[in-house]
């Protein structure tokens, strides 16, 4: 018990310290606007474009797709490829998982009503065909390994996490001052709020088992499987991690603002911290022994994935004049950068944050799995 305490009071403290701060930043209301309104609404503009704020932002970003890029320039050292496996048959579930891609996407894009309400529901099946499909191509090219076929209670289980997972950032974004909110989510023709909620936390069981199922495809591919895995030896400290974490997280309340990116980082360095003080495997262990590979094809991940949300979700909208269909449709109001936006809500340099919630998702996964007792082991063997 004193060992699951060791890993449970940080995160109780990430959930309670926002509520502390709020009380004297918002002394008349002492919780931010619109909190806890689900989905949340949008609150207000946010400050505007900022030229200084966008140099820096990109120059930061620079920096870190540069080390995807040219990793030689950063003290990474080559490492000779594994074999390839043995190509196997693509196994059933792809071929469903494309039918269910294709059928809801094609629902969701094209706004039909030829099945009456069904379009309201397109998103959860749309996005399980397509890790059903992630999952065929990673079956194929390892051989006849994959989640689904040689961990399927663990996908399973990262589904059940990955609702609750997406709500403790959806709590988050309540004090940063919705830097994302459902604009159709308070309600649809013929179709009640409740179901809504309903259609919201099935939809947040998707997230965790998509990027588990990106990493499992890249890590099929030889060069990029050992691309970062002789690097620098980068050993973080637990301790400054768990409460420089916690601080941000508090100030973050008092300037939601200029602070806006810490909802990914602060937990992130929070439970990563927390992990690192109790001697618990996570990728920042593999990276301070040199291997960043986990750490950065997590990342990665993420934003491979990331491409399809923010597209997808793009596609959804409605046109002006006619109905909303989807209710899991989201807009962005992050400050200062929400500018250049390409076939997507998301602007162009907010694509980067997908990057640390990769590393965020497998962490936070990671540290249930121990409070829980559940092997939570996703490396390739």
């Amino acid at each position: 018990m004193k060992v699951i305490w060791k890993l449970v009071w940080p995160l109780l403290l990430c959930l309670i310290l926002p509520l502390i701060a709020a009380w004297f930043a918002y002394p008349d209301t002492h919780l931010p606007p619109k909190f806890g309104i689900f989905p949340p609404e949008f609150v207000q503009d946010p400050p505007g474009f900022n030229l200084f704020m966008f140099c820096a932002v990109l120059a930061v970003e620079i920096v870190g797709y540069g080390l995807y890029l040219f990793p030689k320039l950063f003290g990474f050292k080559p490492v000779t490829p594994p074999t390839p496996a043995t190509k196997a048959k693509l196994p059933i579930w792809f071929w469903i998982g494309l039918v269910f891609t294709g059928f809801f996407l094609w629902l969701m894009w094209a706004r039909v009503t030829v099945f009456g309400d069904f379009v309201y529901y397109a998103f959860s099946p749309l996005w399980w065909g397509f890790i059903m499909v992630l999952d065929g191509i990673t079956y194929r090219r390892s051989g006849g390994k994959s989640l689904f076929a040689s961990k399927p209670q663990l996908l399973l289980f990262s589904a059940v996490i990955s609702v609750g997972g997406w709500y403790f950032f959806e709590y988050f974004n309540y004090f940063v001052l919705s830097n994302w909110y459902y604009p159709y989510g308070q309600g649809l023709q013929n179709l009640p709020h409740a179901t809504i909620v309903v259609l919201f936390l099935i939809a947040y069981s998707t997230v965790w088992p998509a990027i588990f199922e990106w990493y499992t495809l890249l890590n099929t591919f030889p060069a990029l499987s050992v691309r970062f895995s002789n690097g620098p030896k980068l050993a973080l400290p637990g301790k400054l991690l768990l409460w420089g974490g916690l601080a941000m997280i508090f100030v973050t309340v008092f300037f939601p603002y200029p602070l806006f990116w810490v909802m990914w980082i602060g937990p992130l360095a929070v439970l990563s911290g927390t992990l690192i003080r109790n001697n618990i495997w996570s990728p920042f262990t593999a990276m301070a022994e040199g291997d960043w590979g986990p750490a950065l094809l997590v990342a990665l991940s993420s934003l491979c994935n990331g491409f399809f949300w923010e597209l997808w979700n793009w596609g959804s909208n409605q046109p002006a004049g006619l109905h909303p269909t989807n209710p899991n449709y989201w807009i962005y109001d992050i400050p200062y950068v929400n500018v250049i936006h390409i076939c997507a809500e998301m602007p162009i340099l907010g694509y980067f944050g997908y990057l640390p919630f990769g590393i965020l998702v497998w962490v936070f996964f990671i540290w249930i799995g121990k409070v829980l007792g559940v092997n939570t082991d996703l490396q390739p063997k």
